[in-house]
């Protein structure tokens, strides 16, 4: 997400690391440079433009400190324009005080709006909210069935009207029966998925218009594929004088990506931005805050994303449980399998690495396979629960036998069991000095080399 423009800048804001001070000859070299890093990943011509003159003048301005290096002082005033840039706070869902609330989703064909409308009724579940789908996607082959699968696999009901075993064609009607059904049932939330539209459509147009006068959404969103850059931005205007949408939601975060779209669209149509997706699984949906995502471009990562996504695994207890296991060398392979679980249910490991600060620099250099436990995960699954539990009974024929199991060598056994004895005395010894106050040494934990 972002590389190639989070690298462009890095690079144009060392060139004022050598720097004594900040001048009109220095700032304006590097603007141009940050300027067309800017147009390089699609950003708007204009939203570039205006950016670069705000950061310069910020830079000339009173409010420079003169103790600072003048490459941290450029971060920090590129921070703060790319947090303006990006809507400055976090604007959530607003709901009906009576419900249900009605979210209307629109969007371009292929922008992601189906499977949007199954993640965001996942979250609102895990929100402690009580959704119902509409399919009102009543062209697209499989449409319906597509959003039902979803419903299916996050456990929320789908409303959908077939009259003869077809389709009924009116996604007004669907829509309006929809919110019907939700008040009948008790669903706090009704999220409508319409079908995908051209803005020169004016049919199609006309008609998710008609869909808005029916239901009188309470929030209206507009789904952005982020890898269309300004063509998104032009397309999510057209659609805004039509609909007055109340916010955007940027898809396919985790694609090969520029990021014109997340930078200009805000500027461009003046609605927040309120979810960003990042992945397939039903679980990768986020809100949006402007600031961690202005952190995660200037190559700083996003600690408190990766935090919240750990809480989210974990509670005090499982933690102290956790703890007690490592430090009284009771930790075995069924607890080594269950941490690979938690670790993979907070997100793609590339994601949430690049999350960590100073590692998403260097992860542009490697191929971060999402899968590279599962060898790991076949070998222990190969195994019984006494030699999960009891990893020194396995000896050379049980080696053998757990490697016939998972389809790969006794060398890969061997491998993974060493790894694990290591990595088991590494947080034994983390585990204790963070418990006593103490810092920890880390070239102790490498070993040192005579």
């Amino acid at each position: 997400m972002f590389e190639n423009l989070t690298e462009k800048l890095d690079d144009a804001i060392k060139k004022l690391s050598g720097q004594g001070r900040i001048n009109d000859l220095n700032i304006a070299e590097t603007m141009r440079e940050i300027r067309r890093a800017l147009l390089d990943a699609d950003v708007n011509y204009q939203v570039a433009r205006e950016f670069t003159d705000r950061v310069k003048t910020e830079a000339l301005g009173e409010k420079v400190i003169t103790a600072v290096s003048p490459g941290q002082q450029l971060v920090k005033i590129v921070y703060d324009e790319l947090v303006g840039l990006l809507g400055r706070e976090a604007v959530g869902l607003e709901f009906a005080p009576n419900p249900p609330t009605v979210i209307l989703v629109a969007g371009l064909q292929g922008s992601g709006k189906t499977t949007f409308c199954g993640k965001l009724a996942t979250f609102l579940k895990s929100q402690g909210r009580s959704p119902l789908l509409a399919a009102a996607d009543v062209y697209r082959p499989a449409a319906v069935d597509q959003l039902k699968t979803l419903g299916e696999q996050a456990g929320v009901p789908v409303f959908s009207i077939v009259e003869n075993g077809e389709v009924v064609k009116d996604a007004v009607r669907v829509a309006r029966e929809g919110v019907a059904e939700a008040r009948k049932t008790a669903r706090d939330v009704i999220i409508v998925d319409t079908a995908g539209r051209l803005h020169v459509d004016e049919e199609m147009m006309a008609e998710v218009a008609n869909i808005k006068k029916a239901v009188s959404p309470n929030e209206i969103l507009f789904v952005v594929d982020s890898m269309t850059g300004q063509d998104a931005v032009n397309t999510a205007k057209e659609f805004n004088d039509r609909l007055d949408f109340d916010g955007v939601v940027l898809t396919k975060l985790d694609g090969d990506t520029r990021g014109g779209a997340a930078l200009s669209i805000r500027s461009v149509v003046e609605k927040p931005i309120k979810f960003a997706s990042t992945g397939e699984k039903l679980d990768a949906l986020t809100p949006f805050y402007p600031d961690r995502m202005a952190q995660r471009i200037l190559g700083m990562g996003d600690v408190v994303s990766f935090v919240e996504r750990a809480q989210d695994q974990y509670d005090e207890k499982q933690a102290e449980k956790l703890r007690k296991k490592i430090t009284s060398e009771k930790f075995d392979l069924e607890d080594f399998y269950d941490q690979l679980q938690r670790l993979k249910s907070m997100g793609s490991l590339t994601d949430l690495l690049g999350m960590i600060p100073g590692l998403g620099k260097q992860l542009k250099n490697f191929d971060v396979d999402d899968d590279a436990f599962k060898h790991i995960e076949a070998i222990i699954q190969s195994m019984t629960p006494d030699e999960r539990r009891n990893p020194d009974v396995i000896n050379g024929s049980r080696r053998r036998r757990i490697a016939l199991g998972s389809g790969l060598e006794v060398s890969d056994v061997n491998q993974m069991l060493k790894q694990f004895r290591d990595m088991k005395k590494m947080m034994k010894t983390v585990t204790k000095l963070m418990g006593k106050g103490r810092s920890v040494d880390l070239s102790a934990l490498a070993g040192r080399r005579n």
